[in-house]
């Protein structure tokens, strides 16, 4: 991995209008281990293949979509170094206290120019029923639902994108891994990666600002996202396209929803990326067979709908 001081996606926290009905989703049919529930309703998740205290947390809410995302970085001095970039580039950051979301430390937060909320944090406690270190079974405990590995990326909507692509190569160390571009040059999605994934976030560049078109999670291969499949069709849960592929990232996919129409991606399989590999381009006459690869179009809700 090309660690420079960003490690990874750390954790999204997704409005949720219904805790009871998002927690049979998430817990049951995802399969995501419930970690906590604060005090003031706030419910923290994992996947069993995460070794830190969360990755997603719900928060209850008259309107579904995303609060924050944050990004995991690689100890105390490299959120110090990320913050004088991020006040060289003119962003503002806010400090967010330790203990804010439980077990989490300090966090600087920032809002970028596509109007979403990031956090970044280098200290959070160990879940208590991690992935096992000594003499370890594949999992500690027999996978649910869709069996996810972890919490893959999000992709999210606003109108600057290139504001928000600048940001996060010039300030965080990311890289444009892949993008659509029309012949004019305008990008109109980019994917970015601060790892060796072909991408830990993407923007697609929408009218309006701060909203939010998926969180993501990773699972084993492309005879788990047929399992998963069999599950939505089981238990009713609402697909929005899938199974099939993508042209960018190569993934396997099937996009779903929420109970509160927040939408969630189960994913597999992808190419490694790294410093010294080309921009991959497609062209915007190709943009169908870039985001679904064997149905070589966009359907209306993909595009549509966000929260």
């Amino acid at each position: 991995m090309a660690v420079v001081d960003v490690l990874r996606p750390g954790f999204v926290q997704l409005r949720v209008m219904d805790m009871a009905q998002s927690l049979t989703h998430y817990r049951d049919r995802i399969g995501l281990d419930v970690v906590a529930t604060g005090a003031d309703g706030r419910v923290y998740l994992k996947a069993d293949d995460e070794f830190d205290h969360h990755s997603i947390v719900l928060r209850p809410a008259d309107t579904a979509g995303m609060d924050v995302c944050a990004f995991k970085v690689l100890d105390d001095a490299a959120l110090d170094r990320l913050t004088d970039r991020l006040h060289a580039h003119g962003v503002v950051t806010q400090a967010i206290p330790a203990g804010e979301q439980l077990g989490v430390g300090r966090r600087v937060r920032f809002t970028a120019p596509t109007g979403h909320v990031f956090d970044l944090y280098a200290d959070i406690e160990r879940a208590p029923a991690g992935p096992m270190t000594d003499n370890p079974h594949v999992w500690r405990h027999e996978p649910r639902g869709m069996a996810p590995i972890r919490f893959d990326h999000v992709l999210l909507y606003g109108d600057d994108i290139d504001g928000a692509a600048d940001l996060f190569t010039q300030c965080l160390g990311f890289r444009r891994v892949e993008e659509v571009e029309t012949p004019d040059g305008t990008v109109l999605a980019t994917f970015l990666s601060c790892s060796t994934k072909s991408h830990d976030i993407a923007f697609v560049r929408h009218a309006e600002k701060g909203k939010f078109h998926h969180c993501s999670f990773l699972l084993e291969d492309w005879n788990a996202i047929g399992r998963a499949a069999d599950l939505m069709t089981r238990y009713e849960i609402p697909i929005d396209i899938g199974p099939t592929r993508h042209g960018i990232s190569r993934g396997r996919t099937i996009y779903f929803f929420d109970p509160s129409g927040n939408r969630n991606e189960v994913f597999a399989g992808s190419y490694d990326h790294y410093p010294d590999h080309p921009r991959r381009v497609w062209s915007a006459d190709q943009v169908g067979r870039a985001i679904f690869y064997y149905e070589g179009e966009l359907n209306d809700r993909f595009m549509g709908v966000v929260t």
